[in-house]
């Protein structure tokens, strides 16, 4: 099991509090400071995933549950609607994030703001969030909004405009609860419904028209 290196700062001071506890003769008190460094570390963890479906398909940037698909309007990924599927990430979820296709980021976009419950559906309006925008080789947009929760203490992003991505390379963790939202056009299918649960990097969750319309 692989763990993004952002969890050691984390992670380090139960350790060390483990350690001095283990050192004073506490064992009670080091295994409590082990368990919760070991409870911190989980929520950083990286399985190994894949997917050997078509190329054309696109998968789950992130875990997580299915808590609503609809369409929206945003500038970033052209004029008119898009689809949009919105993932809600609980404590227990990974927190890390991959890209859903092949492509070139045409926008890798910050915003600081708030960290209101993940849960509250227009969070994406006003919370801390990071939108990146990946352009297929065909000139269709696929866009991931990375949004922090109550929880979650920041939103990392790895890419930069102009990086050329892989489908399913890493592209960031958002550390603890949050949400991730998925865009991409309107007239492609929609592989999965509200409630479902999504792995990322593996679930297959919407793909282009079979006639490339």
């Amino acid at each position: 099991m692989r763990f993004a290196k952002e969890a050691w700062p984390f992670v380090a001071p139960f350790s060390l509090l483990a350690l001095a506890q283990l050192l004073r003769g506490k064992p009670k008190s080091a295994l409590a400071a082990a368990t919760a460094g070991t409870g911190v570390l989980l929520f950083f963890r990286d399985p190994d995933r894949s997917f050997h479906g078509d190329s054309e398909t696109v998968i789950a940037p992130a875990d997580g549950l299915v808590t609503a698909i609809d369409r929206i309007e945003d500038a970033a990924l052209g004029p008119g609607e898009h689809q949009r599927i919105v993932t809600f990430l609980s404590v227990f979820d990974v927190h890390v994030q991959r890209c859903p296709v092949a492509g070139r980021v045409v926008t890798s976009d910050y915003r600081p703001g708030r960290k209101v419950a993940a849960f509250v559906e227009d969070i994406d309006q006003y919370n801390e969030a990071h939108l990146t925008v990946i352009e297929q080789a065909d000139g269709s947009r696929v866009g991931i909004r990375q949004i922090a929760g109550l929880l979650a203490r920041r939103v990392v992003n790895y890419l930069a405009f102009g990086d050329e991505v892989h489908r399913g390379q890493p592209l960031g963790l958002i550390k603890f609860s949050s949400r991730v939202d998925l865009l991409f056009p309107a007239d492609w299918e929609v592989l999965v419904r509200k409630g479902d649960r999504l792995q990322n990097g593996a679930t297959p969750v919407a793909r282009p028209p079979e006639d490339g319309s």
